[in-house]
């Protein structure tokens, strides 16, 4: 028995995932004025995860059409990142700006809580950008 395995399908994540992360660097970088290797994580230009998200939903749109069921399951995950990412996830993010502040008043040795969490509207549009721009590129060389 034969198994048929599309490469693209594989690869397709984590090519989205490179190209978000190295653009949001570049960015972060950009922006701070030197390198940015403290700013890796969560949050900031582009989403890395709906560039992976966007990215597998658009690879399917484009093998194998909006009608394939396969294409209504990826478009659903996706929401589900992005509706975290710039809900849940952003009032997390809001949480541990107010929880470091009351830590300032406090005399404590707990360090400060990770600030960039969520994304904003503008960060999930890039993120989706990145992935339909890259599956596009996969489409075309897979």
């Amino acid at each position: 028995m034969a198994i048929n395995v599309d490469i693209a399908y594989l690869i397709m994540p984590f090519i989205a995932w490179l190209v978000a992360g190295c653009t949001k660097f570049s960015v972060n970088s950009i922006r701070a004025k030197q390198l940015a290797f403290g700013l890796i994580g969560y949050g900031g230009f582009p989403s890395n995860h709906s560039a992976i998200v966007s990215s597998m939903a658009a690879l399917i749109a484009f093998k194998e059409g909006i009608a394939n069921p396969a294409f209504g399951v990826a478009l659903a995950l996706a929401f589900i990142v992005l509706l975290d990412a710039n809900s849940l996830r952003r009032q997390i993010g809001k949480q541990a700006e107010a929880i470091n502040r009351l830590r300032l008043q406090q005399e404590t040795d707990l360090p400060p809580l990770r600030e960039r969490i969520g994304h904003t509207k503008v960060e999930l549009l890039g993120g989706i950008s990145v992935g339909v721009f890259t599956a596009y590129i996969v489409y075309l060389f897979f």
